[in-house]
Formats: structure tokens, C-alpha cells, sequence
């Protein structure tokens, strides 16, 4: 069962995407109430915890509006293994391109990495004591009693110099210093070719790993500084240290049971046409591969068979030339929860601008920062930058929040050129309304637009 205080509410999730997405108030709900809905099955009674199905969640919505960034944020708070796919990349069995299996593939190795971080995270001390003494004998290699003509003596003046640079070590004054290490060199095959008919992905991948189990490990000696040699050490020792068959069970029960898929433009494989031929023949063919994914089946991966029956899946798509009754009714019926996202408002522009913890404002300011450059917007200078993106979208194309990228480059690609040889450091450059209507007034008077979209 997984702790309590790892879940939080479904307000508090909210509160949580609120920090960083701006409006979809309902697309918000009714994630945070897919993802608490994980910790309520996982705390429910044993019996009937294989039968709670999770609600899979089909967001509706042109692009730009927030559908990849919801889905990647609630990833982020659940401490999930998440993985976003385009269903535009993946073809029918037994067309040439990548095949469905390989998204829960991708999202086992997912979960194996954030495991094998977490375990050698937990390692970590002890085996930085090791890499100290590693260091420490490059250093000074220490005398034994038994080595010829060792006196007492030696011995001690020895161990009282291993003292000094241990503590000269911890105190980061030997840094650049540079010593000799035996590193690792991988295995002494890197590509092993099979004879004979097709082999699948899985059994390559196996093969390749039990071959090169099997050869030695070849070392070779390096000499860096001892900041860079301690980073290599360090992860040769926290990941002979870890269990890599616990780290492979614990993957795959976290990528079952908290794995996420983020499956993008699936209204590129829904056709609105019946007809026969063309492209649209491969796309009910992924559609019907897709499904049994969904559904819940076993799909062997390097790591082991990993069953999908309660992975959530969250399905986005413009559906401007297709609806999403195009899809197949067994897939449809597949994503129960149906949100349609709403397209932004000026004020939504102003607020993403000036809101979130990651707002493009935010880390412009960080990039001027950067050269000791202060970089400040007034709020009428916001107003005006979401009023012409707002414009532009409208006039053009909507492409959403990712307009204000376009306007934003434009507007401040000139001052960046200029730091630091004529805005120099310590200087303060501040952005009013006067200064984004002049440096934004050919954008919004010309009327072919097509060259500014990004």
C-alpha cells in the first residue's frame, strides 16, 4: 500500500497545476481526481483492487492550451514514471515504424531509472566513504605491517599523512588536484550480430545483454582532477552496490501501478472517411493495436512481463478535421472521461505571462540575470504583449500559448544580441507599453503574418 502523505487531495493537486497551467479548471479536476483515485485503489480492500479499472481521460483541444503540460505536471507531483507518445509515430504490425508495445517499453525503462536513482540515493553515504579511501590511497597508498622494512614509525607518520589529506579531501582544497583511477570500460562487444531469420526487439535486447553479461569488464586508467574522478567513482560503487533484481521488480510494480502514458495526437490515427484505401489503412490498424494496450494485456519488456491493466492512459487531439466518434467504438470507450479545453483569453495570456513558477517573463529575466542584466516588465507592457499574441492567433493561426514564445523572442531577440557589449552588466533594461508597441508594430501591421509563426 502506498503511504498516504505521497497522495495529495484532489484540491491540493489542483492547487499544485494551478502553479504552472492557467485555466481548465475542469480538464485540472478531473486529473488530480484520476490520480487520487490511485491511491484509493491501491488502499482498498485486496479482493477488490484488481477489479478497480482507472478512468482514462480523453482531452479535446486545439493546440497550445495546456493538454501535454497537465499531463507532464501531474507526473511530476504523483513522482510517476511518464512517458508522452504521438500516436502519428506508430504504424500496424507489420508495417515498417515503431509498434504500440514500445510506448509501455519506454515507460518501464522509465520507471527502472527512477528506481535505480532513488536506490543509489539511498547508497549514496556509504559508498562516498568508499570513493574517499579510493581517493585517499591514489593519493597517499597506504603501508601495511607487513610491507618490507616498515618500522612502526613509518607507519604512523603514513596513516597520520592519510589523516591530514582525508581531512584537506572534505574540505574541498584538493579539488584539481589530479590522480590515477582504473575505471570501467563497458564489455569488449558492442554490437552482436545474430544469424538467421527476423528476431524481435525484446529478444535482441536480451541477447545482447546475457552475451555481454558474460564477457569480462575491461578497466582502463585515467588521470583527472579528483572532482571529476569522484563523480565516476561514485556511480561505478552506488551501482554495484544496489540490487539490479529488486530495481527491475520495483520498476515494473511502479510502472504498473503509477505509470502514466500521455498518447498526443490521437485524432491523426481517427478517420473520418471509410474509405478502404490510402493512408487510413494503417490508421484503424494502430487503433486496434492500440486497444488491447488500453484495455489491459502483458507486454514483455527487457525488464519483465509488465501488465497495463492499470497504467493511466491520457489521450489528447485538436479533432479539427476529425471528432472523436471517429475513432473506433471499443477504443472510445476506452477513455471514459471526455474534457474539452478551452481556447485562451487575452486575460488568460496576461496571467500566463505574469503567473506561473516557470512563466516566460520569469525566464527571460533569468537569462538577462545570467549577464547581470536587472530585466523588468511593467503590467501595461504585459497587457499589450498578450493583446497582439491574442491578435495574431486570432488573425492567423491559433496556435495558443506558444504564440507568446514568437512575440516574446521577437520583442527581446534585439537586447540579447546587445548583452553584454552594449547593454552592459549592472544595467537595468525595463519593458514598458511605449517599447513593446515599437518593437512589435511591424508584426501586428503586416498582414501576411505566415513569416513570424514559429
Amino acid at each position: 500500500m502506498l503511504e498516504e502523505n505521497k497522495y495529495l487531495t484532489p484540491k491540493q493537486i489542483v492547487e499544485e497545476l494551478d502553479k504552472y497551467i492557467i485555466g481548465q479548471k475542469e480538464a485540472k479536476r478531473n486529473v488530480a481526481i484520476a490520480l487520487r483515485n490511485r491511491w484509493r485503489r491501491l488502499s482498498a480492500k485486496p479482493e477488490i483492487q484488481k477489479e478497480i479499472m482507472p478512468n482514462n481521460i480523453l482531452m479535446i483541444g486545439s493546440t497550445g492550451v495546456g493538454k501535454t503540460e497537465i499531463a507532464r505536471r501531474l507526473a511530476k507531483i504523483a513522482d510517476a514514471p511518464f512517458i508522452k507518445v504521438e500516436a502519428s509515430k506508430f504504424t500496424e504490425v507489420g508495417y515498417v515504424g515503431r509498434d504500440v508495445e514500445s510506448m509501455v517499453r519506454d515507460l518501464v525503462e522509465q520507471a527502472v531509472n527512477m528506481v535505480k536513482a532513488q536506490k543509489k540515493e539511498e547508497v549514496k553515504v556509504k559508498a562516498s566513504a568508499i570513493v574517499e579511501d579510493m581517493i585517499l590511497d591514489a593519493l597517499i597508498p597506504p603501508l601495511k605491517s607487513r610491507d618490507y622494512e616498515s618500522s612502526n614509525a613509518d607507519l604512523e607518520l603514513n596513516e597520520k599523512t592519510r589523516e591530514r589529506f582525508r581531512e584537506k579531501l572534505r574540505n574541498g582544497e584538493l579539488e584539481d588536484r589530479k590522480i590515477e583511477i582504473e575505471i570501467e570500460n563497458g564489455t569488449s562487444s558492442s554490437n552482436i550480430g545474430v544469424v538467421g531469420g527476423a528476431i524481435d526487439e525484446i529478444s535482441m535486447m536480451n541477447i545482447q545483454e546475457m552475451i555481454n553479461g558474460m564477457l569480462p569488464k575491461r578497466t582502463k586508467k585515467r588521470k583527472l582532477p579528483i572532482a571529476e574522478a569522484r563523480k565516476i567513482l561514485l556511480d561505478e560503487e552506488t551501482s554495484k552496490m544496489i540490487d539490479m533484481d529488486e530495481v527491475k521488480a520495483l520498476a515494473i510494480q511502479k510502472a504498473e501501478n503509477a505509470g502514466i502514458i500521455f498518447i498526443d495526437e490521437i485524432d491523426k490515427i481517427a478517420s473520418s472517411s471509410k474509405a478502404s484505401g490510402g493512408p487510413d489503412v494503417s490508421r484503424e490498424g494502430v487503433q486496434r493495436d492500440l486497444l488491447p494496450i488500453v484495455e489491459g494485456s502483458a507486454v514483455n519488456t527487457k525488464y519483465g512481463v509488465t501488465n497495463t491493466d492499470h497504467i493511466l492512459f491520457v489521450a489528447a487531439g485538436a479533432f479539427h478535421v476529425s471528432k472523436p466518434s471517429d475513432l473506433i467504438p471499443e477504443l472510445q470507450g476506452r477513455f471514459p472521461i471526455r474534457v474539452e479545453l478551452e481556447s485562451l483569453s487575452k486575460e488568460d495570456f496576461y496571467k500566463i505571462l505574469k503567473m506561473p513558477k516557470n512563466a516566460l517573463t520569469k525566464q527571460y529575466q533569468a537569462l538577462f540575470e545570467a549577464e547581470g542584466v536587472e530585466l523588468s516588465f511593467s503590467d501595461d507592457a504585459l497587457e499589450e504583449i498578450a493583446d497582439i499574441a491574442f491578435q495574431i492567433n486570432a488573425e492567423v493561426e491559433n496556435i495558443g500559448a506558444r504564440r507568446l514564445h514568437t512575440v516574446m523572442s521577437h520583442l527581446l531577440n534585439e537586447f540579447l544580441f546587445d548583452v553584454p557589449d552594449v547593454i552592459v552588466p549592472n544595467s537595468k533594461l525595463i519593458v514598458n507599453k511605449e517599447l513593446v508597441k515599437e518593437k512589435l508594430s511591424t508584426l501586428v501591421k503586416n498582414k501576411d503574418l505566415s513569416q513570424y509563426i514559429l
